[in-house]
């Protein structure tokens, strides 16, 4: 409805351009109020005010007609989602669609087909009174009585575990073997009331220190029957890692995140970030990792995701590819409270959705949760608390429509919207 208002606000508007920044500075504003929590108004202000540069081309409606703002729209989302710094989709219009009927859309069109549908739906509210054809637009909707067949090829049993942190905010980790010790403790606890199970994964930074030179973390590690898959911060060959390594007494195999945070995990423009914000000298530049991994334990071929990861199409197609199951690890404490953390679980059951996979989605601070492959959650904790939860999930091997076909339907994507415009401009005239 917010999107029909807006083409509707737009079409009879005589100053778009005026239209359009009031329409993307309000969106992303209150979207992304998460990211000032404890860095202050000014960098949010900012991302906002640049990420509000990309809806710009909108007034190109003036020329081709209200019809265009869904073509238009999706490549200036898929602009965002790899430009500038490797993209930042968080603002793609299909993560705020998990609930929505037509959610399992994803599977075929993938994320970019869910937005596309979603302005296309907006379309057919501002124009069906005026233009019966309208209601062809739809027809992708259609996809949704076709049954899809997505068997298991086995289960496996898990605990994931919420450590908790001893502070939310930026110094969470002060006292970084405290978090640590958290997640040991509740890994102990959930394993006296879940002894048989096949693993055991815990978030992204819940190992603060490097276990492969800190003595006392590595034997504590090593007292573990149970294979862990923890977050851990590596140092090798003076380069700092974010890494999953999957954990037991004889083997360690380590996956190093390949998407980096910028302005989170590496400071670009370091010298002009200094003047905006005082917190950039405390961030340390990561190493980005080249090469995904997968984590085999028994029947089960996870995945590691970690974070930002999950905006990034390609690392988790290929992740979805090579796995039966994904584990998205993440740290939710710089942000506190906030909405971040939900904004990231909903991306998460889109992506789901989107690759046919059931996904652990684990947090050091909430919202931890096990969504199935139709992105439906099945359990989830609070925030704030140490907690953990127990999980026979299915394994699924079979490649969602998406991943067999998505460049198809990407390509069937662009050309529908660009059918759309074209006929109703030509209808116009």
């Amino acid at each position: 409805m917010a999107l029909a208002l807006h083409m509707y606000a737009l079409n009879k508007s005589g100053k778009k351009a005026l239209s359009v920044t009031i329409f993307a500075l309000t969106f992303n504003l209150l979207l992304l109020h998460w990211s000032s929590i404890y860095v202050g108004a000014l960098p949010w202000v900012i991302l906002s005010l640049g990420l509000s540069l990309f809806y710009l081309p909108l007034i190109l409606v003036k020329r081709w007609g209200i019809a265009s703002y869904p073509l238009i729209f999706i490549v200036l989302e898929e602009v965002r989602n790899r430009f500038p710094f490797n993209g930042f989709g968080w603002a793609r219009l299909a993560y705020s669609q998990s609930d929505a009927p037509y959610a399992l859309l994803a599977r075929y069109g993938g994320a970019v087909g869910l937005s596309a549908i979603t302005l296309l739906i907006a379309l057919v509210l501002l124009q069906i009174s005026r233009h019966r054809y309208q209601i062809l637009v739809l027809l992708p909707l259609t996809f949704l009585f076709i049954p899809v067949n997505v068997p298991s090829t086995g289960n496996t049993q898990v605990l994931l575990i919420q450590g908790n942190v001893p502070t939310l905010g930026l110094d969470f980790n002060s006292r970084a073997t405290q978090v640590f010790k958290n997640h040991v403790e509740e890994s102990k606890k959930a394993l006296v009331q879940h002894p048989h199970v096949d693993f055991v994964l815990w978030p992204e930074n819940a190992v603060d220190v490097d276990p492969f030179t800190n003595v006392q973390v590595k034997n504590v590690l090593d007292t573990f029957t149970k294979p862990l898959i923890v977050g851990a911060i590596v140092q090798k060959n003076a380069q700092v890692l974010n890494t999953s390594i999957l954990w037991t007494k004889d083997v360690q195999i380590v996956y190093t995140k390949q998407h980096l945070t910028p302005f989170g995990e590496y400071i670009p423009w370091r010298p002009l970030a200094r003047k905006i914000s005082p917190f950039v000298d405390d961030v340390s530049d990561f190493t980005p990792g080249n090469v995904s991994k997968v984590f085999t334990v028994g029947a089960a071929r996870i995945a590691p995701i970690i974070c930002f990861e999950l905006l990034d199409d390609q690392i988790v197609e290929t992740a979805a590819r090579n796995s039966n199951i994904l584990a998205v690890q993440t740290n939710s404490a710089t942000f506190g409270k906030s909405a971040e953390s939900a904004q990231q679980l909903a991306i998460t059951r889109i992506r789901a959705i989107e690759h046919s996979r059931n996904v652990l989605s684990v947090s050091t601070t909430g919202y931890s949760a096990v969504i199935d492959y139709r992105g439906k959650i099945e359990q989830v904790t609070k925030m704030a608390v140490a907690t953990n939860i127990y999980a026979k999930v299915d394994l699924i091997s079979q490649p969602s429509p998406w991943d067999r076909y998505g460049n198809w339907a990407l390509v069937a994507t662009l050309l529908w919207l660009f059918l759309i415009a074209r006929r109703a401009y030509g209808y116009r005239r």
